[in-house]
């Protein structure tokens, strides 16, 4: 998914199977240009995301998030996967959501 103003991609988003399971996925690539963060646009895609079919057929959806990436994730509903709020040895933070009982 690509957000696009004036010709300029400003922002864009991937989903797809965790692995290669049937009931999990993630999401990859969300990114907004730091000028048009805060207006909204993460929200649009993410939003965008949870609507595909990899979402709607997951039961757990996880996002490799950078640090500074994490907070607007967890006000989109996801969590720190196993309560592990230290990012891994790529940097990275791994957030979930649970989409039935969790």
């Amino acid at each position: 998914m690509w957000f696009v103003k004036k010709n300029k991609m400003i922002g864009c988003g991937a989903i797809g199977p965790y692995y290669g399971k049937e009931d999990e996925s993630s999401l990859f690539t969300v990114f907004v240009l730091p000028e048009y963060q805060g207006k909204g646009i993460g929200r649009k895609i993410i939003e965008a995301l949870e609507q595909d079919d990899y979402f709607l057929r997951a039961e757990r959806i996880e996002i490799p998030a950078s640090v500074t990436a994490t907070p607007f994730y967890i006000k989109m509903g996801y969590n720190y996967k196993n309560g592990i709020c230290e990012p891994d040895e790529e940097g990275l933070l791994r957030l979930e959501k649970f989409k039935n009982n969790h």
